[in-house]
């Protein structure tokens, strides 16, 4: 009976911890390193091409976060489908790809890329935890080799549960079964600091800074562990809609990532304060 009960209690640990890793969405350099020969996975180098160029990740393709935004000199905005759809094929990227994102290591543009495919219909991402810094100083496999991939035909949709715009946000201030959050650092927030015309926040908006979401591991950046981000988040009810803003979406995608990971309804703002702050026929709190 003892031996019965044992193997019992040893199957559901196993199932939990399977589950666990299988909701996650991040992955570890030791993780990684074990499925470089898997083709079927595709890993996204989110920092610029040149840095590309000068060593990634054995296998990896170039995807630089300057293709998330329509126009990131402009504003926040999240490209557009057509753009999408061209670089998505030209990188081989389906709806069911299972995907690693990476960045340098500041985890911010890794993920906003993250937010990207999830709002393009892409269900299987991780983000690699620390970035390519930490990967190089493991002396894991790098490479100087363009990665080619043969072409997809990607369709493009939009994923409207994880875009928000200037009006789905307008609503949000007005319900009380919605939460708006601004990852703007807390001078940007209470009006001493701003990115565009006008100073203060989105009328309702409570303050957790992006920062919130990170710790330093032996002098590489990290998500924070599941259990210290539930304490980060602990006031924002997990029934509630929840919209993040930023200056134009970017360091706001940490946040996601965050609230993604641990369960909630949630998404970003591309155009953020940036529209929001320099349209004069919107409120504004200081």
């Amino acid at each position: 009976m003892k031996t019965v009960v044992v193997i019992t209690f040893i199957l559901i640990c196993s199932i939990v911890s399977s589950n666990s890793f299988s909701e996650t969405l991040r992955i570890s350099p030791e993780q990684l390193k074990q499925q470089l020969s898997n083709n079927k996975l595709i890993i996204l180098d989110a920092r610029s091409a040149d840095a590309y160029q000068a060593g990634h990740i054995e296998g990896a393709v170039s995807f630089p976060i300057a293709l998330t935004y329509k126009d990131q000199k402009l504003n926040g905005k999240i490209s557009l489908p057509a753009a999408t759809q061209k670089n998505f094929r030209a990188q081989g990227i389906s709806k069911s790809s299972h995907i690693v994102v990476y960045d340098n290591g500041e985890l911010v543009d890794a993920a906003r890329l993250f937010w990207l495919l999830e709002v393009y219909g892409l269900t299987h991402i991780k983000v690699l935890d620390h970035g390519y810094d930490h990967w190089v100083d493991k002396n894991f496999p790098v490479s100087l080799k363009k990665q080619i991939r043969k072409p997809s035909q990607y369709i493009a949709t939009i994923n409207h549960k994880r875009l928000a715009s200037k009006f789905t946000t307008q609503l949000a201030t007005r319900n009380n079964n919605q939460l708006v959050i601004d990852a703007r650092s807390t001078p940007e927030y209470i009006g001493k600091k701003s990115s565009a015309k006008r100073f203060g926040h989105i009328p309702t908006a409570i303050s957790i800074p992006s920062s919130h979401n990170f710790s330093v591991d032996n002098g590489f950046t990290r998500l924070k562990s599941l259990e210290t981000l539930t304490q980060v988040y602990r006031n924002i009810p997990k029934d509630q809609k929840v919209i993040i803003y930023c200056a134009i979406g970017r360091i706001s995608s940490a946040n996601y990532l965050a609230l993604r990971e641990l369960g909630y309804d949630v998404s970003n703002y591309d155009a953020s304060w940036n529209e929001w702050g320099n349209d004069f026929k919107l409120p504004i709190e200081k």
